[in-house]
């Protein structure tokens, strides 16, 4: 039984997909990219020193263009999403019962929280839109 070069290009492309998935190392991708443009080359008849170029040159130069970008998307974003408690600070709410700082009641993302003023000599009443400063403890300090 004798299997032409392009299966092997993409049995090594499914390899080098397997380690993408289970480590989510994006070079992985690149390199299975660059088996499946081998076999593709291999295919169309190329020998196996243009199959072997075309896998390198695809594969680096995905790695040399693709990663510099990705990094800089992802500087850009911020890195990481605020999640829990740390998303909810700079959000609005509303006042439900007068908060000041003794405290007071805030519907703050569809859910009601206590609530207390960041400045001791305010107060907000029920109505007002106030937005969320920190969350402290069970508290929402709010300005």
């Amino acid at each position: 039984m004798d299997i032409d070069a392009w299966v092997w290009w993409l049995i090594g492309a499914v390899g080098l997909g397997i380690p993408l998935v289970l480590t989510t190392m994006p070079e992985f991708g690149m390199l299975s990219a660059g088996a499946v443009a081998a076999a593709v080359t291999a295919a169309l008849g190329g020998g196996t020193v243009l199959q072997v170029l075309v896998f390198v040159a695809v594969s680096v130069a995905l790695i040399a263009v693709v990663r510099p970008i990705a990094s800089r998307h992802r500087s850009q974003r911020g890195g990481e999403f605020a999640s829990g408690v740390d998303a909810l600070k700079g959000r609005q709410a509303v006042v439900l019962e007068r908060v000041d700082a003794a405290g007071g009641r805030i519907k703050l993302a569809g859910e009601i929280w206590s609530a207390r003023a960041l400045d001791a000599d305010m107060s907000y009443e029920a109505g007002q839109q106030v937005d969320v400063v920190e969350i402290d403890g069970a508290t929402a300090v709010v300005m």
